[in-house]
C-alpha cells in the first residue's frame, strides 16, 4: 500500500492550517484565527450582533452642530458624470436630481437667519463667465 502520498498531504495541509492560526493569533487584527474556529462550534444565539450604525446629523454629518449654527455640507462633482450637492439644514439645496446645478461655480444664495433659498445659479467659466439659471423655480 502507498500511504505515504497521501500522509503527506494531510501533514502539509494541517502544518499550513496551523501556521495560518499562529500568524493570525500573533498578528491580532479584527476577525483573528482562533475567535473564527470557535464560530464554528458556538450556536448562532450565542453569537455578538453588530454594533448599531452611527448616527447621522443634519446632512449627513459625522458631529452635531452647535446651538444657533447652520448645518451645511458641499460635495463637489466629478467631471460630468457626478453633480455637485449643496445641501443646508438637512435640505438639498442643489443636487443633479432637482437639475438646478451647471458646469463652473454653482452658487446658492441663502437668508442667514432663517436659512431659506433665495436663488441658485451656475457661472459657467468654460463659457466665457456667463450665468445660467436654473429650471428651478424659486420661491421668495
Amino acid at each position: 500500500m502507498r500511504l505515504a502520498g497521501p500522509l503527506r498531504i494531510v501533514a502539509l495541509i494541517i502544518t499550513m492550517g496551523l501556521t495560518w492560526i499562529l500568524v493570525t493569533i500573533l498578528l491580532g487584527g479584527p476577525g483573528g484565527g482562533l475567535p473564527r474556529i470557535q464560530q464554528f462550534f458556538t450556536s448562532p444565539e450565542n453569537s455578538v450582533t453588530a454594533e448599531p450604525r452611527a448616527r447621522k446629523y443634519k446632512c449627513g454629518l459625522p458631529q452635531p452642530c452647535p446651538e444657533e449654527h447652520l448645518a451645511f455640507r458641499i460635495v463637489s462633482g466629478a467631471a460630468n458624470v457626478i453633480g455637485p450637492k449643496i445641501c443646508l439644514e438637512d435640505k438639498m439645496l442643489m443636487s443633479s436630481v432637482k437639475d438646478n446645478v451647471g458646469r463652473g461655480l454653482n452658487i446658492a444664495l441663502v437668508n442667514g437667519v432663517s436659512g431659506e433659498l433665495l436663488e441658485a445659479r451656475a457661472f459657467d467659466m468654460w463659457a466665457g463667465g456667463e450665468w445660467t439659471t436654473s429650471n428651478y423655480t424659486f420661491s421668495p
